[in-house]
């Protein structure tokens, strides 16, 4: 089952389950779950969305907006879970290659703060490359979406948008490389564990389009990460809560060559299996 958050032309927004190219909005008018979040937060939310559900009529998944599929939850992020991953952040600077060469083979992982919902942007929301920055990327992650009480509760596309010059001059540099207005992409929608396929199955592929042109092309999968998502969520829940539920990306697998950078204009898809397509144009400025 997959849940989105959806506005209609006429301004009002909603949640519903997705079921092909349709929508079907569930009724918040109870009162028992009044957002997204809330129903990820039931005892189980699978039966509660099929409960709101249940006398609903479809909208064509066309006619409405998609929203970021998130509500007052933090946005986290894993870095150097895949051996791509190590490489690229070794590139970055000579200086730090051995923080990343370490962290890589260490048993606590890096995690660090990625966003908050107003930095979001949804499904065919602009994604930002910051102004002083001449060298950015897209980090297509698979995302866990966790509970209050940390319980994987789903999965969604994230894309880790990153400055690699400003982070590659110095490591302590690396908030300001990936928290700013606009710097991750959260969506199209949440797909419930029942939903996935087996963890080894789950595909990952990067694409970018200028100018109408295919200009690059990679893949991963799940399968190649170092780390397991049990060990991640482990290590982010240790001396810390998160009231409101928390997003976590995984980490990349994929990253574009050196000598690549984002351009205004570009359009960045990142496509996972079970899920679906996370479309972002990139805007600058």
């Amino acid at each position: 089952m997959k849940l989105a958050k959806y506005q209609l032309p006429s301004g009002q927004a909603g949640v519903a389950r997705v079921e092909g190219d349709q929508l079907l909005p569930l009724d918040l008018s109870g009162g028992q779950y009044r957002s997204l979040a809330e129903i990820l937060e039931a005892d189980n939310p699978y039966e509660a969305a099929e409960f709101l559900s249940a006398t609903q009529e479809h909208v064509p998944l066309g006619s409405v907006k998609l929203l970021p599929p998130i509500d007052q939850q933090e946005v986290w992020a894993a870095g150097v879970t895949y051996k791509r991953s190590k490489t690229a952040r070794m590139e970055e600077s000579a200086t730090s290659a051995s923080c990343y060469d370490r962290v890589y083979a260490s048993p606590r992982p890096e995690l660090f703060f990625k966003a908050s919902p107003h930095r979001v942007s949804g499904h065919g929301q602009p994604l930002r490359i910051r102004n002083d920055s001449q060298w950015n990327v897209p980090e297509p992650e698979l995302t866990l979406v966790l509970s209050s009480k940390l319980q994987l509760v789903g999965f969604t596309v994230g894309n880790d948008m990153s400055s690699r010059d400003i982070e590659g001059d110095n490591p302590l540099y690396l908030p300001q490389a990936k928290c700013y207005n606009q710097s991750c992409g959260l969506g199209p929608w949440i797909t419930l564990p029942i939903g996935m396929p087996p963890r080894h199955e789950i595909g990952i592929r990067l694409v970018i389009h200028r100018g109408g042109k295919l200009i690059y092309d990679g893949r991963t999968s799940v399968d190649h990460m170092a780390r397991t998502f049990e060990d991640l969520i482990h290590w982010l829940g240790r001396d810390n809560s998160f009231p409101t539920g928390v997003f976590l990306l995984t980490g990349t697998g994929i990253v574009p060559e050196g000598n690549f950078t984002l351009a205004v204009g570009d359009l960045v898809e990142i496509k996972i299996d079970g899920i679906g397509t996370l479309l972002n144009p990139v805007v600058q400025g």
